[in-house]
């Protein structure tokens, strides 16, 4: 009997130390987004959610004057939905259950939007110099004191699935901060802030170089049919299984996020740069050219490449001259180091570095350079020749040596040797940030239950090129997030500036004209930027300019303003003869040319061989003919890659870009 007790007794007490080791107390939490220094929409419904313990009440009380109980989830989860006053503050709240309080001071109420797309909106105020600067910003970030303007920038996140929670933290707006805000966000909340004198929170969520499709659901862009197959890749769990045992395996290094960071970095790989290193087992490749593919797909990271060349005359110094290498370069030669550009910023700068006499020997030499993709597509651009004063010039165009020594994945570097066997990794789907769905997953999907005022959205560069997909896309993408946020907020965007792009069937006025039909979707507004774009920068510097007239969209159509904040829209024709009367919405105070001519129109006949018009202003439309056009049908306006605003209206906003081809 004492035995069968003491079996029982034993028994019970693995059972009670078993269930203590499964269950994990939950302690009492708010989601990120709710933190000090937070902005909330004035005059509305919002909602506060969170975790717990499983069906513990949670209370909620403000120093507005409400307190609102609820209780969590059997899962810990809970939320609350309370009103918010008019604009002021600051506000405290306090969350609390029985044993953990939470308290959120320096709460302001005012007006919140969402600010997102790719580079020109994630570029920050400070810029990203030298290359890429921001117009005046010295003077901007000094006078930057807005106690009352915060911003709360989402950390990057690519994500498989959707996921709840954000990293970052709200900041108030003050000369040492605001560098880092980004800039266009930053012009749009200030013109917001000065007009109305009241708070602005921008919740802020972009990535450089990124594409629509990785902003926009899965449910969403399933409709669309375009992705399905990546989609059905991204969801194959032995995919992902196979790269993360793969990953588990090499040494995982922290991401650099400044240029300072990318120059200093360490892989223990130097033993490539000696000309006596055996590299007789790397792999060939042709450059100039791309790097960046493997399997059936393509990668970021660090990549070798070895050549030798042959000089007779050491007498004199050596020029190293290649095109653009995207993104990054360390150089080498014979051991020592040449130079090389490490940093976000230097994808489109042609290098040229001397070859010191010094390091040079007669006959064969080694020339090693360690190129880093970060993202987009990893390549050489030519010519590349290494030169002297004497007239001498050597191609080092041809075939390379190269091996892989380091890989981005998932927002996380990991670092191969120099001997390591790379032949059984996994062919895999990547999770970067060009991946349908994965921004959304894990920069949007978190915050979608957060009241905002209304979006503003700065992207389309990476589209190019695929004009007809973003017909569909972009449309989608806007009722996507009006879907997940459940009302139909305004949603404001930025039409791409011109640009130089190649190569060049990748017309990016189709694009343009793509953005401009999006506005039939109600409740949105396009900033043309035709006027203040950069051919030679796709990063254009007046990003004052463009967060002012994205803020006069809002002042206009959400906060009652009487003025005029878009420029002329094409809305159709009349013909007139051997003549077409071009019209337009938005002529506000009139028609005007920015030079004594007006430039960028074309007509053409049924044929569609367009010509060059001859343009004026004739009352409130443009008159547009051709001799080589007797029966004009079609008509467009700055239908190029690097047009130029010609057409304003006396309010200084330009005209868009527009063809009445598809109407």
């Amino acid at each position: 009997m004492k035995i069968q007790l003491a079996f029982l007794l034993f028994f019970v007490g693995l059972v009670l130390l078993f269930s203590c080791q499964q269950y994990e107390k939950k302690e009492l939490r708010v989601h990120q987004l709710f933190s000090n220094h937070m902005v909330l929409q004035q005059q509305t419904e919002i909602s506060v959610w969170g975790e717990s313990e499983p069906n513990q009440q949670v209370t909620i009380s403000v120093s507005w004057g409400q307190q609102i109980t609820t209780e969590s989830d059997s899962q810990g989860r809970w939320e609350i939905e309370m009103q918010t006053p008019g604009a002021g503050g600051p506000h405290s709240i306090n969350i609390s259950t029985e044993d953990s309080t939470i308290v959120i001071d320096d709460v302001l109420i005012g007006e919140v939007w969402l600010a997102s797309g790719q580079s020109n909106m994630e570029m920050p105020l400070k810029g990203w110099p030298p290359r890429d600067t921001i117009l005046n910003s010295e003077r901007a970030i000094a006078e930057a004191d807005f106690p009352v303007f915060r911003m709360f920038t989402v950390e990057r996140n690519p994500s498989d699935e959707p996921v709840d929670t954000v990293a970052g933290q709200w900041v108030v707006a003050s000369p040492e901060t605001v560098g880092n805000f980004s800039a266009t966000a930053f012009f749009f909340a200030r013109r917001i802030y000065k007009e109305l004198n009241v708070p602005v929170g921008i919740i802020h969520s972009s990535w450089g170089g990124t594409i629509a499709e990785a902003w926009t659901s899965e449910d969403k862009l399933r409709t669309l049919g375009d992705f399905n197959k990546k989609l059905d890749e991204l969801k194959d769990s032995k995919i992902r299984k196979r790269a993360n045992a793969w990953f588990k395996q090499w040494l995982k290094m922290k991401l650099p996020t400044t240029d300072e960071e990318w120059q200093n970095i360490d892989f223990s790989d130097l033993d490539a740069v000696q000309s006596d290193f055996d590299d007789s087992h790397w792999k060939n490749i042709e450059l100039p050219g791309r790097f960046d593919e493997i399997g059936s797909g393509v990668f970021d990271g660090a990549v070798w490449f070895r050549k030798t060349f042959t000089i007779q005359n050491t007498d004199v110094d050596y020029l190293l001259r290649t095109g653009p290498i995207n993104d990054m370069d360390a150089t080498f030669v014979n051991g020592h180091k040449i130079g090389g550009l490490a940093g976000e910023n230097y994808w489109k700068t042609s290098r040229e570095m001397v070859i010191p006499r010094t390091i040079l020997r007669e006959g064969v030499n080694t020339i090693a350079i360690r190129a880093v993709d970060r993202r987009g597509k990893g390549a050489f651009s030519g010519p590349m020749t290494i030169s002297n004063s004497k007239g001498d010039t050597i191609s080092i165009e041809g075939t390379w040596k190269c091996n892989l020594i380091a890989e981005i994945f998932m927002e996380e570097l990991f670092a191969y040797n120099l001997n390591a066997d790379l032949s059984e990794r996994p062919d895999l789907v990547e999770f970067h940030s060009n991946v349908p769905t994965v921004l959304y997953n894990g920069m949007v999907a978190p915050i979608t239950n957060y009241k905002i005022k209304g979006a503003i959205w700065y992207q389309g560069e990476s589209n190019v090129g695929r004009d007809e997909q973003y017909r569909k896309l972009f449309p989608a993408l806007i009722e996507d997030w009006r879907n997940k946020w459940g009302y139909d907020f305004p949603f404001y965007f930025v039409q791409i500036a011109p640009y130089n792009y190649t190569p060049d069937e990748r017309l990016s006025h189709k694009l343009r004209d793509v953005q401009r039909r999006t506005l039939k979707i109600k409740n949105t507004g396009m900033v043309v930027t035709l006027d203040i774009g950069n051919p030679a920068n796709i990063h254009p510097a007046n990003k004052q300019e463009v967060g002012d007239r994205l803020a006069g969209l809002a002042l206009v159509n959400d906060y009652g303003k009487n003025r005029i904040a878009s420029g002329p829209l094409y809305s159709g024709f009349e013909k007139s003869g051997n003549k077409l009367m071009v019209e337009f919405d938005y002529v506000g105070g009139g028609l005007i040319a920015l030079e004594k001519e007006l430039l960028g129109f074309e007509i053409a006949g049924t044929d569609k061989n367009f010509f060059a018009a001859l343009a004026r202003i004739v009352g409130e439309r443009v008159e547009v003919s051709s001799p080589f056009v007797p029966s004009p049908e079609f008509v467009r306006y700055a239908w190029k890659n690097t047009s130029k605003a010609s057409l304003f209206n006396k309010e200084g906003l330009p005209a868009s870009t527009f063809t009445s081809e598809n109407d």
